[in-house]
């Protein structure tokens, strides 16, 4: 194999840097909302119930559409699709920075997450006139058409559930649109497993999924992301609502869990999961989680973060860890070049999903939990608000606890023991990449040798 030019060396390190930064952006934009959602509800005046459909509107189209995205770089290229998200992502960014109603700004946050549909599978990009000079537009040789069915099919499913569960909080389980919508989701979502069945070009390989690895990891993310989501949303409420923190001192409180984040999962990226596979590290992280919102759980109006916030954001963290780095390299693991990026775009879809079925789930239950709680606690006069507000965080906490409980358990009957040896992955790799390469190479070249 021909050395690679020296000159080209400088590039890869910028490459991984708008990597990275373009990772950042789509990420801070889907949890930084949280942080500013109090002094935008205050600003803006919506109601309560609404105020989740900030978060859901980015997070359902986003998670809806990722397939989609993946698909798209795959054909026309990852350039391309790159530079058409990171303009309409910055563009709808600002609106939703001037948006002086309720319905610009839930409008800009589904355009942003249909444009971070399109930057995320890449994770390119900070301007468009770096990605320009430096990436090379790469294509799939063979990329099949448009499934467009299973776009529409699976699409509408998605939205179908979680409008269902997010309207059941404003109207009730019973309304019409409630039932209606959840029916409609299982009735497309069916439909959506027999079109991927039957397509010669499917939106979604069914054999990406059928794996049991790659299927228990997608399945991990999921149900981790449904459990911790409504946290983010419901601590940053109490911290700014109940303990008087300011949106910056709110953020300044997370930290600690993202410390414990990074440090956890690169550890257990670099140094466990090689000897022991991604199930053990999932489930641990899957029994630290309950066990933090079992911490949640013990939160009072008058709490100390030190002694009752802090500790719980330092378990999640390490449990996070111990959960997302793993299963998701377990969940791009030996699929085929050409399909890298609707792999990577279903790890995407699985955390958004998750966290917008977990945000409407767990926001139902605690509004209704909390209007229970001021319904039977009037005695308590001023101070019946922030009563309520918090048992309606607990109560949500508490089905937290049970998200986790069941993410353990699919794990344990879901994941193998432990993932394919670490020799046969790089020589499956190896050979695909000489596949590649022998498909490609000039008439004149000598042939390439297989693996042994």
């Amino acid at each position: 194999m021909p050395a690679v030019p020296r000159a080209v060396e400088p590039s890869r390190w910028a490459v991984l840097a708008l990597l990275s930064v373009a990772q950042l952006m789509v990420v801070l934009d889907a949890t930084i909302v949280n942080i500013a959602l109090p002094s935008a509800q205050k600003a803006l005046h919506f109601s309560s119930s609404d105020r989740e459909w900030i978060v859901t509107a980015y997070a359902l189209a986003f998670g809806s559409l990722l397939l989609l995205g993946g698909k798209l770089g795959d054909i026309f290229g990852r350039k391309l699709t790159l530079i058409v998200g990171l303009v309409g992502f910055a563009g709808v960014s600002a609106l939703g920075g001037l948006a002086t109603s309720f319905f610009t700004l839930v409008t800009a946050r589904a355009f942003q997450g249909a444009f971070g549909a399109l930057l995320a599978p890449s994770a390119l990009g900070l301007t468009a006139m770096i990605a320009l000079r430096l990436l090379v537009n790469h294509r799939d040789p063979d990329p099949g058409g448009f499934d467009i069915p299973g776009l529409l099919a699976g699409s509408a499913g998605v939205f179908a559930l979680v409008f269902g569960f997010s309207n059941a909080e404003t109207q009730s389980w019973t309304a019409s649109a409630t039932i209606i919508a959840l029916v409609a989701s299982v009735l497309l979502l069916v439909s959506f497993r027999v079109i991927e069945g039957r397509a010669k070009h499917p939106l979604l390989p069914l054999h990406v999924v059928r794996d049991r690895a790659r299927g228990g990891a997608y399945v991990s993310i999921l149900v981790a992301a449904a459990g911790i989501f409504g946290v983010f949303f419901f601590l940053t409420f109490y911290l700014q609502q109940n303990l008087r923190f300011s949106p910056l001192t709110t953020g300044l409180a997370f930290l600690p869990m993202t410390a414990a984040i990074v440090v956890t999962s690169t550890t257990a990226q670099t140094k466990i999961l090689p000897r022991t596979g991604a199930k053990p590290l999932v489930m641990i992280g899957m029994a630290l989680g309950a066990i933090a919102m079992l911490l949640f759980t013990r939160l009072s109006p008058t709490s100390a973060y030190a002694t009752r916030v802090l500790p719980g954001l330092l378990i999640i963290g390490v449990g996070l860890g111990c959960i997302f780095a793993p299963a998701i390299g377990t969940a791009t693991l030996g699929v085929e070049t050409n399909e890298t990026g609707v792999a990577s775009a279903l790890v995407n879809t699985c955390q958004q999903i998750g966290g917008s079925i977990g945000l409407a789930l767990l926001s139902t239950v605690s509004a209704s939990a909390a209007a229970n709680y001021a319904h039977h606690h009037v005695q308590l006069g001023g101070g019946v608000a922030a009563a309520s507000a918090v048992h309606g965080y607990t109560t949500a906490f508490w089905w937290s606890v049970g998200i986790f409980g069941v993410g353990f358990v699919l794990a344990l009957v879901i994941l193998p023991p432990r993932s394919r040896p670490r020799v046969c992955t790089l020589k499956a790799t190896l050979e695909r990449g000489i596949a590649y390469a022998h498909h490609h190479r000039p008439a004149h070249a000598a042939p390439l040798t297989k693996v042994g």
